[in-house]
């Protein structure tokens, strides 16, 4: 076990401070653990760290995530070399640097790009435009992730990883359709109100309508799962609840200070959902503070 779980990818939003919480309810009998949306895979890399799983499937619709996910794996000092090289074309002579990294990954999806890019934009807030093109600007006041941090990150998640995981790209239902009663999926799509619209935060927008028909497959199947969704910043909520009829069990987590709120200028606390599949225990409390030692634990 790892007592500090590494996150090459840092994601605004990813479930690294929720992981040790989502963790506590998911079954210790798993041979393969799915996620689907997997992003800067913080449930993959927690659940790893704890061995809680015999094999990871990572599978995701971004392409390029995957791409670096797999770079990041299976050749971690070459990814780490790479890193630094992009990291260190940064000079205070030349301040449209990051756009010219911008463009290129725009032209041509290099996942060390892409990595770059993550890093060094706005509060990790990544956007994109229609076109799947890269659109957030540079954080002026940081260089993003230093080089020597980031190969730790990279070489431990690589040591958490590798010869254990395999890597799928394509839309969830499909890169989970092979799932057992022995397994465990857990997914974390786009919240239906952070997926459209002028502040697209995703690569690619999920209805709600799709992801109900891919959870009640799940359930013909009888495959646990467990789904962060929905949940409010606020009095801003991210779009109705799941209908009841897939009987699962909905909890509400409480993750803290709202990272898009405070670059809003506000102050607001974020909820979110986790809804449980229906042969998933849960508590009889459906509000869940999150531990003060996880916060601790996994702050940046």
């Amino acid at each position: 076990m790892m007592s500090q779980v590494p996150h090459p990818i840092p994601y605004q939003g990813s479930k690294r401070k929720l992981a040790p919480t989502i963790y506590g309810f998911i079954p210790r009998d798993i041979d393969a653990f799915y996620e689907p949306f997997a992003g800067s895979a913080a449930m993959t890399l927690y659940m790893a760290s704890r061995g809680a799983a015999n094999r990871y499937i990572i599978g995701d619709k971004f392409e390029t995530i995957i791409d670096l996910w797999q770079m990041i794996v299976d050749e971690p000092r070459e990814t780490a070399d790479r890193y630094e090289e992009v990291w260190q074309g940064f000079s205070e002579e030349n301040p449209g640097y990051f756009n010219e990294v911008r463009a290129r990954y725009n032209e041509n999806r290099d996942p060390v790009d892409l990595l770059y890019l993550v890093c060094r934009c706005v509060k990790n807030a990544v956007r994109f435009n229609s076109a799947g093109n890269f659109t957030q600007s540079a954080d002026k006041r940081r260089k993003g992730t230093n080089p020597k941090k980031m190969r730790a990150a990279i070489f431990d998640a690589s040591e958490l990883l590798k010869g254990r995981t395999e890597f799928r790209k394509g839309d969830w239902v499909t890169t989970s359709c092979d799932a057992t009663v022995r397994d465990f999926v857990y997914m974390d799509p786009p919240y239906l109100g952070t997926s459209v619209g002028p502040d697209k935060r995703y690569h690619q927008q999920l209805e709600q309508e799709p992801l109900i028909s891919g959870l009640a497959k799940l359930n013909a199947r009888n495959i646990r799962f467990a789904l962060s969704y929905d949940g409010m910043t606020g009095d801003k909520e991210y779009g109705p609840a799941l209908p009841g009829e897939l009987g699962m069990h909905r909890l509400l987590l409480h993750a803290g200070r709202s990272t898009q709120a405070t670059l809003q200028g506000k102050s607001s606390e974020t909820v979110e959902s986790l809804y449980l599949s229906r042969d998933l225990d849960a508590p009889e409390r459906t509000r869940i503070e999150q531990p003060k030692t996880a916060q601790q634990s996994l702050a940046l």
